[in-house]
């Protein structure tokens, strides 16, 4: 391969580690629609069935954790015949499974396949792909993420409507076979080696303590309610875990990642970014398709087909906003991705109480745009802002914090709607709790705008400085 090329076997790499990403995600929101027939079928709550999308994404999020040690230390082949291999076992438990911890099982060793594939996706990319053919291949990249967590709900509608929820499971276990021989013939590679660093498992403990520590936080404030002493307790808990992985991460010597990427302020503002963009997109494939069907009567087929036009939209948006990126850079995108989510967030909270299955699935192609045109743009630009060395713990980084941002966003939109459900009716806590999840999602829209702004303005004044100092004098000048 020359600088300027990529190969084909680097292509169809790409594309193997990227099916299996989304096959998992897939799973993830098409499980979403038929969460009202498994509340009826396995005799369980909203909030518990919640947590087969919440454990599945803190799951991959804890394995994802791992990968800046696992990508450095062992062959990508070998890391993507593992997880093809569980992805494959949990699809057959979920297909056979008698009860709902059974299923969760199997979602489990699912969520193994997930949080090893897509950081070793994004790593074929970041060592295959040259830095001008970055932004197209980052935006083809994030059309399999976030494409899937679109289709699920259609996918989850349709079959879950002709057969059941087990159809899921049935449909995508050829698919995971044809993939995993796909990926042993294009993918090869050597580990590039840990440096002599050895696997921070303290770290890892703490880390998987704090997210779950939180998201039962959220879990308790929607059972008990956000007053009461059950959520304050905690919330506290969560603190004092908190302070001790800072702790650990400051005294400690092993590192889970090269924390001192996060020094670079650009990179920060670009995680942020990615991470709310996430946040709100899982969120809203949790709630959207949930009130269909609670609030308006529809079919799990039909609110799974109301997203299906922005799904496709955003995919289309994409390697657009990607290839603007690689001539223009990142800022344009980025604003006009936080514009976009801002406008569709702000819509959805306006007309919340004249709702259409129609109404949704336009709004939610404004949120499509927005999402995409930003998403891959924001991990492609934190890719430049560190050495070749860290890059895979920039890659394992984002690729954590976006997984966390799908388990958490599920996780406080569900409190928020089960807290109206203390003193509302289900319908109307549907309601009530949507309105303030959009309020939410809509404040964190906002906030990422302000941080494409922000960066935007920086970067603008930097340039401008560094064009009026004139360049120093020779120190031996031609007389």
């Amino acid at each position: 391969m020359t600088q300027s090329e990529v190969s084909t076997k680097a292509k169809l790499a790409i594309l193997s580690a990227g099916l299996l990403s989304f096959i998992g995600i897939l799973i993830e929101t098409s499980m979403n629609v038929t969460f009202p027939a498994l509340i009826a079928s396995m005799h369980v709550s909203l909030d518990t069935v919640q947590w087969l999308t919440t454990g599945y994404l803190l799951f991959t999020t804890i394995v994802m954790s791992t990968t800046a040690f696992v990508l450095k230390r062992f062959a990508p082949k070998a890391i993507f015949i593992v997880a093809a291999s569980v992805c494959f076992v949990g699809g057959v438990l979920c297909l056979i499974a008698p009860t709902f911890w059974i299923l969760f099982l199997g979602r489990l060793l699912q969520a193994v396949a997930t949080g090893l594939s897509t950081p070793l996706m994004f790593q074929i990319i970041f060592t295959n792909v040259p830095i001008r053919k970055l932004g197209v291949y980052t935006g083809l990249a994030s059309v399999i993420i976030s494409l899937a967590p679109a289709l699920g709900p259609t996918y989850g509608g349709i079959l879950s409507s002709i057969w059941s929820w087990r159809a899921l499971f049935v449909g995508i276990l050829p698919f995971i076979v044809l993939v995993m021989f796909l990926g042993i013939y294009a993918i090869h590679g050597k580990p590039s080696g840990t440096g002599g660093r050895t696997f921070d498992v303290v770290g890892v403990l703490l880390l998987a303590a704090v997210f779950t520590v939180l998201l039962f936080t959220f879990t308790e404030g929607g059972t008990h309610g956000w007053l009461s002493l059950t959520f304050w307790l905690w919330m506290f808990a969560t603190a004092l875990l908190i302070a001790a992985f800072v702790l650990y991460i400051h005294k400690g010597t092993r590192k889970l990642f090269d924390y001192s990427i996060l020094k670079n302020p650009v990179l920060r503002l670009r995680l942020f970014h990615y991470f709310g963009l996430q946040f709100i997109n899982i969120g809203l494939s949790f709630v959207l398709p949930l009130f269909a069907q609670t609030v308006l009567g529809a079919s799990a087929m039909t609110a799974g087909l109301m997203i299906l036009p922005g799904a496709l939209v955003g995919a289309a948006t994409a390697p657009i906003a990607g290839r603007y990126y690689d001539i223009h850079g990142p800022s344009r995108p980025l604003i006009f991705s936080a514009i976009m989510a801002s406008l569709a967030l702000l819509l959805f909270y306006v007309f919340t109480d004249n709702f259409t299955v129609v109404v949704i699935g336009a709004i939610y192609v404004v949120l499509r745009i927005g999402f995409n045109s930003g998403f891959g743009t924001a991990i492609s630009d934190g890719s430049t802002q560190v050495e070749p060395s860290q890059k895979a713990d920039q890659n394992s980084m984002f690729s954590m914090m976006q997984q966390y941002a799908g388990s958490l966003g599920t996780s406080v939109m569900s409190a928020i709607v089960s807290s109206f459900g203390l003193y509302e009716g289900s319908r109307a806590a549907m309601v009530s709790g949507s309105k303030v999840d959009f309020i939410v999602l809509f404040v964190l829209a906002l906030g990422i705008l302000a941080s494409a702004i922000y960066t935007h303005v920086r970067h603008t004044r930097v340039t401008e400085t560094a064009e009026a100092t004139p360049s120093p004098a020779p120190s031996n000048p031609v007389q």
